[in-house]
């Protein structure tokens, strides 16, 4: 079942991001990953098959991998186990909703790079740095960095997140809070990374969301994700060019190929260009889990 938006009657949704739909439920949030696409900050007129299944279940796989780590937001991600006001809406929910803890978000996107790609490549190619932290001089793109490296942003509310430093994440949610999303995010980073490419891709960047629940800190949103890293396969890995990836850059690819102007509205898109990215999406679950899509 594609599902562009969730309409269940009589919760209150509290939130529509260009993904996700955000309910109250109780004392718990119920979000629910839809099918929808955006590309350069543009939601795109159709949505992509199974992509909201694999955000959410590929986020829970990565959520129960380093529940050990720290603690994450998850309280129930089976349907039949949802309050029974949900009952009505449970096929539109299977496989794509998550039942949450409310914790408080920081005001910091946690990125964490190990390889030298995407923003971090255009910054490197005018600068010798990343976000401010320099690297050795005659890297090439996608070469892997000399060790994996945190580059905290902004969280934007509309257009792009901005990178900022430690000492700025520092002075936006203090000085300890900074330092412990720092190596946490470093360690899932670490952890993550060496666990994928025994199964055949590489996370060459990542980024993390954090919150407060009860005052100790919580692994919120989504976790390792297609949309929220770049992942590359290790058979197609080289290093002097920007690797094909199992996300969304096969869309952006197309829109750029039309030369669209990145204004609204988007252009809709070919039947195999929507298939070639569902593809993408699953492909990417099915590797990292070892299973199929259910």
């Amino acid at each position: 079942m594609v599902v562009e938006q969730a309409e269940l009657l009589g919760t209150k949704r509290i939130a529509r991001g260009k993904v996700r739909d955000i309910f109250e439920v109780g004392e718990h949030l119920l979000i629910v990953a839809t099918d929808r696409l955006s590309a350069f900050d543009v939601v795109l007129p159709d949505p992509i098959p199974d992509k909201g299944r694999v955000l959410t279940q590929l986020s829970k796989f990565w959520f129960d991998q380093f529940q050990g780590l720290v603690p994450n937001h998850v309280v129930e991600t089976d349907v039949a186990q949802f309050p029974a006001d949900l009952a009505p809406y449970r096929e539109q929910l299977e496989g794509r909703a998550m039942l949450v803890r409310k914790a408080k978000p920081l005001p910091v996107e946690c990125v964490v790079r190990g390889y030298l790609a995407g923003s971090g490549w255009n910054d490197y190619q005018k600068t010798g740095a990343v976000c401010g932290i320099r690297l050795p001089a005659g890297m090439k793109q996608a070469e892997k960095l000399p060790e994996p490296t945190f580059t905290p942003s902004t969280k934007a509310t509309a257009g792009h997140d901005e990178n900022i430093t430690q000492e700025q994440a520092a002075a936006l949610v203090g000085t300890d809070l900074a330092r412990e999303i720092r190596e946490v995010s470093l360690n899932i980073y670490h952890k993550a990374a060496e666990y994928a490419l025994g199964k055949g891709i590489i996370i060459a960047d990542t980024k993390f969301e954090f919150g407060l629940f009860e005052d100790k800190l919580m692994w919120i949103d989504e976790a390792l994700t297609p949309d929220s890293s770049r992942f590359w396969s290790v058979a197609e890995y080289q290093v002097g060019m920007s690797p094909p990836s199992f996300d969304k850059q096969f869309v952006r690819d197309y829109l750029i190929s039309i030369n669209w102007d990145r204004t609204p509205p988007a252009p809709a898109l070919p039947a195999e260009v929507i298939k070639g990215t569902s593809d993408r999406y699953r492909e990417a679950y099915r590797l990292i889990t070892g299973s199929e899509l259910r």
